[in-house]
């Protein structure tokens, strides 16, 4: 037999295309080409497959070696190819003889030794492969990775003589079906070091803290330095509720993209990221010639926080608008277009002022209006809940009160998304128009409340709807099955950020 067909997948996005290896071997000068779209690192893969085939026993045509890799337009690049192209040929040259070839997909870099190393984004090719009901053969080190996805069919292998061995009936390997149970157990209770007992004080940021994870809303903090907004910001993840193996799922696949580690003892934990104020938007975002994904797409179905607002460039900050709202991002070539997914809630943090304080009479109106102004309206629109933290009293700073721990505040939150989930399904921030109105209802009284009050404050329509959901969790966390004006009383209080700019504007 001088023709092979086997089956590997290539990275676009989050997708992962299948890619046929087609292997032809012909008469002629002994060559060993490679097309089909190839990126360097694909065509440098013809020597380590040489090496590695040669080192492991194997005889190495010496004829014309034609590997296409289909479809042709699509780009590859990765070492991910080469254990599917040694398996070609030894197909090919009738070393290995196997009628079930298209049963399996293979994926692994090959050592000039023939040891089978670890590849990126292993994740989105299983899922993409197990949909198909096929069985992959995978670098040992990927296995612990691949063994989240449920009802995987799949075989490790350290070097490329165990997979012959296993094609060929002489020492078959064991099927790795089950799902890792190991990784699937209650998070661990939050370290001390980032308790919400230890924030003193600021009792309001605490409660905006719980109204944010309960609905997954946005949440801006602002106040002086050392009033505690990045305290409290990173305690968020330990008062939001644990990810469903499907969330965690889809938070381990764009980690496993960019090559980062998974953290498997605590996999259902939501992801916090914190970049500093220099990123560019294809830091932020993603991008480069090959997409990637960025810091929202990392903190998909986590927390992105952002301090110190002001100092981020403005036209990184605006580039956020849109994921804030779909939940995804489009990174768009010339070529073709890579969706990652962005459905990430946002913790801003900033001071009211250049100087600090905005009432330490060190800046003017116009200075801090200025200052201020780097942030534009669209995206402060977006934002949820604006809180102001104020300067805590030496009486405060040496209190020995005990207060909350993030423990005791998870149970409330996690018992108001339940009751969110029961009734619509997803969190109240992710509510579209049409559903408000069905999961939102709002007496006559709270209807005139709130158009009177949305008159006086120039609110926007989304800021408007952004209330009422805010409500609407408020609701839940009180138990109350219907919203009162008590419950948008408390909604409309949280937003500072556009009383202070009225004030200033004055």
């Amino acid at each position: 037999m001088s023709f092979a067909r086997t089956y590997s997948r290539a990275l676009l996005g989050m997708q992962a295309p299948e890619v046929v290896v087609e292997v032809h071997l012909s008469n002629g000068l002994p060559s060993f080409n490679i097309v089909g779209l190839p990126e360097t690192s694909v065509k440098e893969s013809k020597d380590r497959v040489r090496s590695a085939l040669v080192n492991s026993q194997f005889i190495f045509p010496d004829t014309r070696i034609t590997v296409n890799l289909a479809p042709a337009d699509l780009p590859k690049d990765g070492g991910r190819f080469d254990l599917s192209i040694a398996v070609g040929i030894l197909l090919a040259s009738g070393q290995l003889k196997n009628a079930d070839i298209d049963k399996y997909e293979f994926y692994g870099e090959l050592a000039l030794s023939g040891e089978v190393r670890t590849v990126s984004a292993i994740l989105p090719s299983i899922m993409a492969a197990t949909s198909l009901n096929r069985c992959c053969f995978i670098p040992q080190k990927d296995d612990e990775l691949a063994s989240l996805i449920e009802s995987s069919a799949r075989k490790a292998v350290t070097s490329l003589q165990e997979v012959w061995l296993d094609l060929n009936g002489q020492q078959s390997l064991p099927l790795n079906q089950s799902y890792n149970k190991k990784n699937v157990f209650e998070i661990k209770k939050q370290d001390s070091e980032f308790d919400l007992c230890d924030v003193k004080g600021q009792q309001q940021g605490k409660r905006a803290l719980e109204i944010a994870a309960a609905g997954s809303h946005n949440l801006l903090f602002l106040g002086p330095p050392g009033t505690g907004k990045s305290m409290l910001a990173q305690r968020m993840t330990g008062i939001m509720p644990e990810m469903a193996n499907s969330e965690a799922l889809e938070t381990a696949a764009v980690y496993s993209i960019t090559g980062q580690q998974v953290n498997f003892q605590n996999w259902k934990r939501r992801p916090f990221r914190n970049p500093h104020h220099t990123c560019s938007a294809v830091a932020l975002v993603g991008g480069s010639s090959t997409p990637k994904p960025g810091e929202i797409s990392l903190s998909h179905n986590g927390v992105l926080f952002l301090d110190e607002l002001p100092e981020f460039d403005r036209k990184v900050l605006d580039s956020l608008r849109e994921p804030m709202e779909t939940g995804k991002v489009m990174i768009s070539r010339a070529a073709r277009q890579s969706e990652f997914p962005a459905r990430f809630q946002l913790i801003a943090a900033l001071n009211p002022s250049p100087t600090g304080c905005h009432t330490d009479k060190r800046a003017s109106p116009d200075q801090i209006l200025k200052y201020l102004s780097k942030i534009s309206g669209p995206f402060i629109d977006r934002v949820d809940l604006q809180v102001e933290l104020p300067k805590l009293s030496s009486l405060e700073l040496q209190s020995q009160e005990k207060s909350e721990t993030s423990q005791q505040v998870k149970y409330r939150v996690d018992k108001a998304r339940k009751l969110q989930l029961l009734r619509q399904n997803k969190a109240n921030a992710h509510l579209t128009n049409k559903e408000i109105s069905k999961y939102c209802i709002l007496n006559e009284e709270s209807l005139n409340y709130l158009a009177k009050v949305s008159e006086k404050l120039g609110l926007s329509p989304r800021s408007y709807h952004r209330i009422i959901k805010v409500s609407r969790t408020i609701a839940d966390l009180n138990a109350c099955q219907l919203i009162d004006i008590a419950h948008l009383k408390e909604a409309l209080s949280y937003r500072c950020f556009e009383r202070l700019l009225a004030h200033l504007a004055k």
